[in-house]
């Protein structure tokens, strides 16, 4: 599998191009910003976009969905329940203008995603897993691996911490509910990239987050 994160936008979001090393197809998780920047690793690698998929809905992550489309053909996917969010996006950036986000352009999401739905392309097969919280819509994508699983967290669960509930739709015992029941049943070597910062593994939060030892 051919795994590359870039780090995109004013706030620094992951985002993460997956691609099959036979079909050349790949998925690409939370296309912020910077959107050259991702065909460019696309075309190194001679990958063609499949699937475009948003871990949640917030500008930082979704920013650049509607030009990654137009230039791949790929398909967008969100769970439902953010979709008010989604369509809020350009008036979120506008109250980050200041820290220099640039106004962004929304299009349809093709597909709505729910628990358990499977994203494959070639021999890379990935789970989703809602893990509201952040967001209603929050989800993490699992892709088993032979050597090590990996998990896309997006804002669920952080190195150190765990994502903000402060914002509209956040609750604070859902994602701890999340993260208890739903991530912390995957295996503690399992690689985690979260929607910002630096990768850790689910054992090394399991025992060390200091927002999640009470669980």
């Amino acid at each position: 599998m051919i795994h590359e994160v870039l780090v995109v936008g004013a706030l620094q979001c992951n985002c993460s191009i997956l691609g099959d090393e036979e079909t050349r197809e790949a998925i690409v998780i939370d296309p912020g910003d910077e959107v050259e920047r991702i065909l460019a690793i696309l075309k190194r690698h001679n990958l063609t976009a499949k699937y475009i998929i948003n871990t949640h809905a917030h500008f930082d992550h979704v920013g650049n969905c509607r030009e990654l489309k137009e230039a791949t053909g790929a398909e967008i996917w969100l769970h439902k329940a953010d979709l008010p969010i989604y369509e809020s996006a350009p008036r979120q950036a506008e109250l980050f203008a200041m820290y220099g986000v640039k106004p962004i352009r929304m299009t349809a999401v093709d597909q709505f995603i729910r628990d358990a739905d499977g994203v494959q392309v070639g021999k890379i097969g990935a789970q989703v897993i809602h893990t509201p919280g952040h967001t209603p819509g929050s989800l993490s994508l699992h892709v088993p691996g032979s050597a090590k699983d990996v998990l896309f967290a997006g804002d669920t669960l952080f190195n150190g911490s765990i994502g903000r509930t402060d914002l509209p739709g956040g609750d604070f015992h859902q994602i701890l509910q999340s993260i208890k029941e739903r991530l912390f049943t995957l295996d503690d070597d399992t690689e985690v990239w979260p929607g910002h910062g630096p990768k850790t593994t689910i054992g090394w939060e399991r025992r060390t987050n200091p927002f999640l030892q009470d669980l």
